[in-house]
């Protein structure tokens, strides 16, 4: 068994067309996988299955129980915990001291569209987005707070690129793979 990672977008557990914990855990274990584990409220979901054809048709199938039962319309994206903890490794905030950024982030989108060519750096108009490094499915970017704001990674990229994204915090995806890797 693999361990693979749904990441939703604008899914927060117990809001309005979006599930409870159990609800969403339920989902994917009602879909085939072996376990699954909502990790923090953000519509994060750690599941197994026997491969990544099976892992998608478990997210399918969940995804659809869940469009049924809540009204959860929100694409989701799926790595591996492996993957992740390769991306963990590679340390992409490095170099970045947290006191001058609001916040660190990873960006997720379907792997299909291949994020790598697009040119860097990457800024918002307000300058409080930068996009720092790309691989062909990820964007890591920090916020930056302009008056009372921060930035919004996810407002950004969607923005940019016209396709759906969800973004976590950089702290989140360390603890994910501390946790289940």
């Amino acid at each position: 068994m693999k361990k693979y990672v749904a990441f939703f977008r604008n899914l927060n557990l117990g809001r309005i067309n979006c599930p409870g914990k159990v609800q969403f855990e339920e989902a994917f274990v009602a879909a085939g996988a072996e376990s699954a584990s909502s990790f923090l409220t953000n519509g994060t979901m750690v599941f197994t299955a026997r491969s990544g054809i099976q892992s998608q048709r478990v997210f399918n199938s969940a995804c659809e129980i869940l469009r049924k039962t809540c009204g959860l319309k929100e694409p989701g994206f799926i790595r591996t915990i492996d993957y992740l903890t390769q991306i963990v490794t590679l340390d992409p905030f490095a170099g970045i001291e947290s006191g001058s950024v609001f916040a660190c982030c990873t960006s997720f989108l379907d792997t299909t569209h291949g994020l790598s060519a697009a040119q860097l750096p990457l800024e918002s108009k307000r300058r409080d987005v930068k996009v720092l490094q790309l691989t062909d499915s990820e964007a890591f970017s920090v916020c930056i707070k302009v008056g009372n704001t921060p930035g919004s990674p996810n407002a950004f990229l969607e923005k940019l690129l016209g396709l759906p994204v969800t973004t976590r915090n950089w702290n989140t995806v360390v603890r994910l793979v501390q946790k289940y890797a």
